[in-house]
């Protein structure tokens, strides 16, 4: 069974207690140094303190990063470039993606562009690094023979929307990820059984996803309340994840041959919903919609139901 543990305290000293080379996959969300409130601290530094503060932590995710081991670093647009070039210049890890991830609704500004978007940096210790395109691809929007049946890459812009106040699984914290979004890192960079870090756990996020998908994960928490929370959170029963890539409930255009697209379907929630229930209705739908009169004039055994394996 796979281990997950939050730790309290602050993530630099919590940092010393974990071995060297002993992490597979680092997922780290910083404070971003905006002024937002966590309770029993504020996020807001000198400009100086704030790049000393960075720089040693990202030392000591250096430090405990087997060598082929990955680093996700969640940041907004004022600090973004100081961190890339702690991870690269002084730390020297090999630069992998840049990735934006784009959402609908966030802040408003009467003057300027209001943001849209956050950054992370993917960075790995070496160029010998795990990764699992298979087990993150997307659908195709249309199916063609010399494309993949398993799907494309997702590219570096990934939309996913926030996790919205009417959602049942927000929680009381100011800079909750969406589930979908830690899951695409976790099956792209990690194996079933490796050890995933995340040394500002906030929410509890990575933890809850590296609990349904067979990792162990260690979380660093300075609140005492988000600790709490994150062990509540980590004890509810599980429906599937709070968000996905839209991309995911896509169903391929021009599947005219019936026995490709009997296959495909037949597949098609193991391989992107299988922890999104809640998009396989959907999906059904979609399907009904553009191939409901092809596939009750195949034969008997290809009606739409028995597609779907969970049936």
């Amino acid at each position: 069974m796979n281990k997950i543990k939050i730790l309290k305290g602050d993530a630099i000293e919590l940092f010393k207690e974990v071995e060297s080379d002993s992490i597979d996959l680092i997922i780290a969300d910083p404070p971003y140094n905006l002024g937002k409130d966590y309770g029993n601290n504020h996020d807001l530094k000198d400009f100086e303190d704030y790049l000393n503060f960075s720089s040693m932590w990202l030392n000591q995710a250096y430090r405990v990063l087997k060598p082929n081991g990955t680093i996700y670093v969640f940041m907004g647009v004022r600090f973004i470039s100081y961190l890339y070039d702690i991870i690269d210049k002084k730390l020297k890890l090999s630069f992998n993606s840049w990735i934006c991830w784009y959402y609908t609704q966030g802040m408003g500004k009467k003057i300027g562009f209001s943001p849209r978007h956050e950054d992370i940096l993917m960075f790995n210790k070496s160029q010998n690094f795990i990764f699992n395109l298979d087990d993150v691809r997307v659908p195709q929007k249309y199916y063609r023979e010399r494309n993949n049946m398993r799907g494309a890459n997702p590219g570096d812009v990934w939309k996913f929307s926030h996790v919205h106040y009417c959602n049942p699984n927000r929680q009381k914290h100011p800079t909750q990820k969406p589930e979908g979004l830690i899951e695409r890192m976790v099956l792209a960079s990690s194996n079933e059984g490796d050890m995933v870090l995340d040394p500002f756990s906030g929410s509890g996020t990575t933890l809850r996803v590296c609990q349904q998908l067979n990792r162990n994960c260690m979380g660093f928490e300075l609140n005492p309340d988000y600790v709490q929370m994150t062990k509540e959170r980590l004890n509810k029963p599980f429906t599937g994840f709070d968000s996905i890539d839209e991309r995911m409930e896509r169903v391929p255009l021009d599947l005219r041959d019936d026995c490709i697209r009997e296959e495909y379907l037949a597949n098609h929630v193991k391989w992107f919903l299988q922890y999104h229930n809640g998009s396989v209705e959907r999906f059904k739908k979609s399907v009904e919609e553009i191939y409901g009169d092809r596939i009750k004039n195949v034969n008997q055994s290809a009606k739409l139901p028995s597609l779907f394996p969970e049936e």
